[in-house]
């Protein structure tokens, strides 16, 4: 049989998802701005029943968001932790493992970063900086790999675990700056205690790129690590198996892959993630301290939640999050300056509203988005890695594992089911999920 005909049946296996029309068109590119352009609409909606102009408030919004260099810095800055979370959120969710406890992993993270520099003030900068952001990706590991564990090993719903260690996180942060690590000094002495670190080492700061704004070395730092994991998800066989496990986790037992190690691994690198994001409001932060008021919002500013917004919007691509963190960062920044122009009552309500408004835009058409891709042929690894496969006839054991590349499956109670035929798999499997 000759190198063409042997590769005739892999061709045969992957269905034809070419559909012409306008359909398959706005699937696939139209999606998430008309999400967006929804949201908006039904904003304008609410901002003239609340007896105020529409077009003053959104021109507001743009031009504290996006008019000016100033601005634009403080939109980049602001969109540094929702991308990291954001980030953080494409890899566990990829995975089907729900991370919702990223606002305490932001806690841990600023907690560990904090902790390092105060505990080693005088290490030169090119030691310190690289030193506590890892710090706070490993604290914030460490609160992720917890509910990964648990979700693995004892099926615990992590959904729940994650939200409980976020009220574990606040009150830990609590006891922290306001006993051991809050500060000393006369000056705060005389006004009573305030829960904050002292002033971290200048060692330890965030450079400024453009001078004369907030715009630091960590809007740079959180674009190359998005590039960084969509490469993990996507070229790596790693990222083959997050993917692979959160289409089918059936299908991935029998491809002989560790199911449940990479499960936990997921959380564990999403929390890592936005434990980065935490040192990143730490040390990139205008006071150079870690201060809270007592609730989680006092410090994260709901960017763990906001960072779920930002990977849906993103498609659970990270680089498409990179640009999806921007306009939510503008959106957040350019909301205050709406706030003041509108001058009517909850007006700093409006853009958590638009917010949700666009979670449940993107929700919505996501379901329908998926509904068509169901119908136009088989897309998840279970159906591409069975589809026209039966037992052999002999009762011979079957082929070979997908790939020696992959390592054994570290579950006892993975099914003693052959794995398919090589023919009916596509030549580079990595190709075949989304």
């Amino acid at each position: 049989m000759s190198q063409q005909e042997a590769s005739r049946p892999r061709k045969a296996l992957l269905p034809s998802i070419a559909v012409t029309g306008w359909k398959p068109l706005f699937l696939r590119w139209l999606t998430l701005p008309t999400a967006a352009i929804g949201a908006l609409l039904i904003g304008a909606l609410i901002i003239a029943a609340m007896g105020a102009n529409p077009l003053t408030g959104y021109h507001a919004l743009l031009t504290g968001a996006f008019g000016g260099s100033y601005a634009l810095a403080s939109t980049a800055v602001k969109a540094v932790p929702l991308l990291l979370v954001g980030v953080g959120i494409c890899i566990s969710f990829r995975a089907n493992v729900l991370n919702i406890g990223g606002e305490g992993q932001i806690v841990m993270g600023g907690l560990a970063g904090a902790a390092t520099a105060l505990a080693l003030p005088n290490l030169p900068r090119i030691v310190l900086i690289p030193l506590v952001l890892l710090a706070g990706c490993v604290g914030g590991g460490i609160w992720g790999a917890i509910p990964g564990i648990f979700k693995a090993y004892r099926n615990v719903n992590e959904v729940l675990s994650t939200i409980m260690l976020n009220l574990v996180a606040v009150q830990l942060m609590n006891y922290l700056l306001a006993g051991p690590m809050i500060d000393k000094s006369e000056s705060f002495a005389v006004v009573g205690r305030i829960p904050q670190t002292r002033l971290l080492s200048p060692n330890s700061w965030l450079p400024i790129i453009v001078p004369g704004t907030q715009l630091h070395l960590g809007v740079v730092i959180a674009v190359l690590v998005a590039v960084a994991v969509y490469v993990l998800l996507r070229r790596t066989n790693f990222g083959f198996r997050i993917r692979a496990v959160g289409l089918s986790t059936d299908a991935s037992r029998y491809a002989g892959m560790a199911v449940k190690r990479t499960m936990a691994m997921a959380l564990t690198l999403s929390g890592a993630m936005c434990g980065l994001a935490g040192a990143m409001l730490v040390f990139g932060s205008i006071s150079h301290r870690m201060v809270t008021d007592g609730t989680l919002t006092g410090f994260t500013g709901s960017d763990g939640y906001y960072g779920i917004v930002v990977a849906l919007f993103g498609g659970l691509n990270p680089l498409w999050t990179i640009l999806s963190a921007f306009l939510f960062g503008g959106l957040l920044v350019g909301g205050v300056s709406m706030g003041i122009a509108l001058n009517v009552p909850y007006s700093s309500d409006l853009v958590t509203t638009i917010v949700g408004l666009v979670v449940c835009f993107v929700v919505s058409l996501d379901a329908v988005r998926r509904r068509s891709s169901l119908q136009s042929g088989p897309t998840s690894l279970r159906e591409l890695l069975t589809r026209n496969w039966h037992p052999p006839a002999d009762g011979s054991p079957g082929a070979a594992p997908l790939s020696t590349s992959i390592q054994p499956n570290d579950d006892a109670t993975a099914p003693s089911v052959p794995p398919p035929v090589p023919e009916l798999i596509p030549a580079d499997p990595r190709e075949a999920l989304p």
